[in-house]
C-alpha cells in the first residue's frame, strides 16, 4: 500500500467548514401502512457527531434517508441551520441539502476512476480538479485519483466513499452503518480515522449503527432507537450510567438485574444492600453492572462459577446463582476462581439504577 497520509490531519483546505444544525421535531413517517418513525426529536448541534444506535429495523436508516431527502416524512419538520427542508408540505430535493451521505455497501461506480467519483457530486462551474485534490488529501488517498476502485482496499474504497461525500463541501454528513463491510482489524482503524477526520474538518455528521462500542466509541451523542421511537438521547457515559429503561441498560452493555425490595435510596437483594441512583419503593429490578460485582471464592457461598472467559487485560466469571439466575461479573487481570468452584457474590458499592419490576 502507498504512503497515503494520515486521515484526519489538520489542513488548511477549502473543504473546512463550520458544521451545520440540523433540528428534527416530532418526525413521523409511515411506509407500506407501517408506522417506522414516531415522534422523532433530535437537535444535532454543529460539529457534533451524532450516532443512531439500535436493533435492525428500529428505524434508524430511515430516519437517515428522511434527513438526505430520500424519504419523505408523514408529520414533524426537518430543518438545517434554521431552513426547512422537509415537513408534510414540503421536500426539499436531497442535492439542494447541501448533505452529503455514505452508504453502507459505499455505492462507487465500478467504471469510473477514484478521481471521477469524487467529482461527481461536485457542481460544475467550481474547481473540480482542487476539490478533487483536497478531499482524497483529506481522507489520506492523495494520488490515486487514476487508480480504478477495483484495485484499492476495502478500506481505501470506503475513504473514496468518504472524499466522495466531502468533495461536494456539504454541511452535514450522513454515515449509513459505514464500517461494516470492513473486517474487525480494519475497522477499528478506519473509524479511528474517520472520527479524526470529522472533528478535525468540524463536520456535522450522523451515522448508524448497530453496534454499541461503535456508537459510543464515536458519538457525542447517542440516540438509543427502538421500534420507531428513540428512547434515550445522551452522551455514551449518561446513557450507561443512567438509562432510562431497562431495554436501554440490557441493549448498550452487559447488564445484570438481580430482584429486590427498595426502601429509598437503597435496595436489598440477595448479594445484598445496592444503593439506588433515585428513590423508591416496592419491589424492583436492580441493575448491577458486570464490573460492580465482587466474586470471591467462598464455600457458603450463593452460586457456582459456570464459566471463566479471559481477554488477558480483564476477565469475565459467570455465576449460577442458588436461585436459579445466572450474573457476570468483569474484574481486570487474571481469575481468581476456576469453574464449578462456590463463590461468594456482593456488589462494590456503586450506586445504580433500579426499574419497577414486571
Amino acid at each position: 500500500m502507498p504512503n497515503t497520509g494520515v486521515v484526519g490531519e489538520r489542513r488548511e483546505s477549502s473543504l473546512n467548514a463550520v458544521g451545520g444544525h440540523v433540528e428534527i421535531a416530532a418526525v413521523s413517517t409511515v411506509l407500506g401502512g407501517v408506522e417506522v418513525l414516531h415522534e422523532i426529536d433530535l437537535d444535532v448541534r454543529p460539529g457534533e457527531v451524532i450516532a443512531l444506535l439500535g436493533p435492525s429495523g428500529c428505524g434508524k436508516t430511515t430516519l437517515l434517508r428522511s434527513i438526505s431527502g430520500l424519504e419523505r416524512i408523514g408529520t414533524g419538520q426537518i430543518s438545517v441551520d434554521g431552513r426547512t427542508v422537509a415537513s408534510p408540505t414540503h421536500h426539499e430535493r436531497p442535492e439542494r441539502r447541501r448533505i452529503g451521505m455514505v452508504f453502507q455497501d459505499w455505492a462507487l461506480f465500478p467504471h469510473m476512476t477514484v478521481g471521477e467519483n469524487v467529482a461527481y457530486g461536485v457542481p460544475r462551474g467550481t474547481d473540480r480538479a482542487d476539490r478533487v485534490r483536497e478531499a482524497l488529501a483529506m481522507v489520506g488517498l492523495a494520488g490515486l485519483d487514476d487508480r480504478m476502485p477495483s484495485t484499492l482496499s476495502g478500506g481505501q474504497q470506503q475513504r473514496v466513499a468518504l472524499a466522495r461525500a466531502l468533495a461536494p463541501q456539504p454541511s452535514v454528513l450522513l454515515l449509513d452503518e459505514p464500517f461494516s463491510n470492513l473486517d474487525t482489524g480494519l475497522r477499528v482503524q478506519v473509524r479511528a480515522e474517520v472520527h479524526r477526520l470529522l472533528t478535525g474538518v468540524g463536520m456535522t455528521a450522523i451515522f448508524v449503527t448497530h453496534d454499541q462500542e461503535e456508537a459510543f466509541v464515536l458519538g457525542d451523542r447517542v440516540a438509543v432507537m427502538r421500534d420507531g421511537r428513540v428512547e434515550q438521547f445522551d452522551t455514551p457515559a449518561a446513557i450507561y450510567d443512567h438509562p432510562a429503561s431497562a431495554w436501554v441498560a440490557s441493549f448498550v452493555g452487559d447488564a445484570n438485574f438481580v430482584p429486590g425490595i427498595a426502601h429509598g435510596g437503597h435496595a436489598e437483594t440477595a448479594i445484598g444492600v445496592v444503593p439506588l441512583l433515585e428513590p423508591h419503593h416496592g419491589t424492583v429490578d436492580v441493575l448491577v453492572r458486570p464490573e460492580h460485582l465482587v466474586v470471591a471464592a467462598n464455600d457458603a457461598g450463593l452460586g457456582v462459577v459456570g464459566n471463566v472467559e479471559y481477554f488477558g487485560h480483564d476477565h469475565i466469571v459467570q455465576v449460577d446463582l442458588d436461585d436459579g439466575r445466572r450474573v457476570a461479573a468483569r474484574a481486570p487481570g487474571n481469575p481468581h476462581v476456576v469453574r464449578g468452584q462456590r463463590v461468594s457474590v456482593s456488589c462494590d458499592g456503586s450506586v445504580s439504577s433500579a426499574f419497577v419490576a414486571e
